[in-house]
């Protein structure tokens, strides 16, 4: 053929994770904040922030596991046993999560649903950043099936990359509550969001050190001339990234912070792609070796051109729609 379906679809899958982590890392991150918000009004109103949108977010969580599970199977059949109980926890923890979200209104009791919030939120994002790193340290292969341990997605490193995820995504949220709130609540935001962005970008260093050495492909990659040359764009796009950011904060700016966050999850993303390609499943895996039959791909993708446009579509609506600041007794205006 062509063209490569297989290197379509991971393209496709990439951009629905990448989405996914866009769209509902500033949500988790709000809930991650919870407990330090000043009052019930100002939870009220962090929730409201959100409320129009954040279940669509996780549309595209569903579109990168049903992708992955239809289109690279082996993939599918590798990784899920391998991390196991960090996707399950994430998932139970969303299902709270989600819960929560909708209990909360229907008490004058709030205490027990905001705590259960906060912990669905923060169990999420921790497990989703423990199983980043489980697949960045590697998965071990055999006989195409998985043949490690129970519990080799708990290490040290994977344990960090669930720390950084964690204070990313908070984050966000601060830098969501700057964009969309006025007053006191938007100037608790901006004074935690220097913390959270000074914090975020040093995780960011510490695991960018660390990733290539997990694998000597990886350290390959990124030292190795000339291809190096092209990788050094990737820290040159962050070091403008954290220029923006700050200078967004000093300037009182309420978009170019929250904007600027996103980046810096942006450009994380491009590292890990120069990092793994061609593998899906490092160090062993490749998008081919895993793809489904290339007929079975091209069915797949007449459903894919079709669905993600019109899921891209009510996400832009639904974003333009509820734009603009929030009116802490009306909703939006």
């Amino acid at each position: 053929m062509p063209f490569d379906l297989a290197f379509i679809w991971a393209g496709l899958i990439a951009f629905a994770v990448l989405t996914y982590v866009i769209l509902d890392g500033f949500d988790l991150g709000l809930g991650i904040l919870f407990p330090f918000a000043k009052s019930d009004h100002d939870r009220d109103l962090m929730m409201n922030s959100v409320a129009p949108v954040w279940d669509g977010n996780e549309t595209w969580l569903v579109l990168g596991g049903g992708g992955l599970f239809a289109v690279f199977p082996l993939a599918y059949a590798v990784v899920m046993p391998a991390l196991y109980m960090p996707i399950m926890l994430m998932l139970l923890a969303l299902v709270f999560r989600g819960v929560s979200f909708e209990n909360r209104w229907r008490t004058d009791k709030k205490g027990l649903w905001d705590m259960t919030f906060f912990g669905g939120s923060l169990v999420a994002a921790f497990t989703q950043g423990i199983a980043l790193g489980a697949l960045v340290q590697g998965i071990d292969v055999t006989d195409r099936a998985y043949s490690g341990g129970w519990f080799d997605w708990l290490t040290p490193f994977s344990v960090l990359t669930g720390v950084a995820v964690v204070v990313g995504y908070a984050l966000l949220g601060a830098c969501w509550l700057i964009y969309k709130t006025e007053g006191e609540i938007q100037v608790q935001a901006r004074r935690y969001a220097w913390w959270l962005g000074a914090a975020t970008l040093a995780l960011i260093g510490f695991v960018s050190i660390l990733t290539p050495l997990q694998d000597p492909v990886y350290f390959e990659r990124w030292f190795n001339l000339p291809g190096s040359l092209w990788s050094m764009l990737v820290p040159l796009m962050m070091l403008g990234l954290a220029w923006a950011f700050f200078a967004g904060l000093n300037d009182q700016k309420d978009l170019q912070p929250f904007l600027s966050a996103l980046g810096f999850f942006v450009v994380s993303f491009i590292g890990l792609g120069i990092s793994f390609y061609p593998m899906i499943v490092p160090p062993s895996l490749t998008i081919r070796e895993a793809a489904a039959p290339d007929s079975s791909l091209a069915f797949a993708l007449v459903g894919a051109v079709i669905l993600i446009p019109l899921i891209l579509a009510y996400t832009v609506y639904a974003y333009w729609v509820f734009r603009g600041k929030m009116d802490p007794s009306e909703g939006y205006h």
